[in-house]
């Protein structure tokens, strides 16, 4: 018998999560972790008290035709990273990883999962250190948060 390592534990625990995500296109879960501790959980779905794109049956965002990655600001839910984010304290998220997984919502297939934009600048400012996300083929990717510092994507360049 072999055990299962720790990275590959907290992102069974992440795809977990995501069985609760309430989007019709991606399901996402996250989870951060700090000093081997969960400290929140979070999936994509909408606010609370407004309904969900299962509850709806409607996706704008593919009604459509969006691509993936474009026109967020059209989608119902808050994203995975966003809903853990707002779970924890700052304080307990300083140093902490973040792990996330993907699934199409229609087949249940892995996904390489990632960070939109979005979710990227509310990390950097949680003081997480690290994002694990696991790719379709089932194995995973760290990133350093402070490589997206650094290679600042929101700025022109030559600016």
């Amino acid at each position: 018998m072999t055990r299962r390592d720790k990275t590959n534990y907290y992102l069974d625990i992440a795809d977990t999560v995501l069985e609760r995500s309430t989007c019709l296109r991606r399901k996402y879960g996250a989870i951060i972790v700090s000093n081997d501790e969960i400290v929140a959980t979070g999936y994509n779905g909408a606010p609370r008290g407004r309904k969900n794109c299962i509850d709806i049956g409607v996706c704008t965002r593919e009604t459509l035709e969006i691509p993936a990655g474009e026109r967020y600001e059209l989608c119902r839910s808050v994203h995975a990273e966003q809903n853990a984010i707002i779970s924890a304290s700052r304080r307990d998220m300083l140093g902490a990883t973040l792990y996330l997984v993907g699934r199409d919502a229609k087949d249940d297939a892995m996904i390489d999962a990632s960070s939109c934009t979005m979710c990227r600048r509310l990390i950097i400012n949680s003081g997480i250190t690290d994002v694990v996300s696991r790719r379709a083929d089932g194995k995973f990717d760290r990133a350093r948060v402070r490589d997206w510092v650094m290679s600042d994507d929101s700025v022109a360049a030559g600016v």
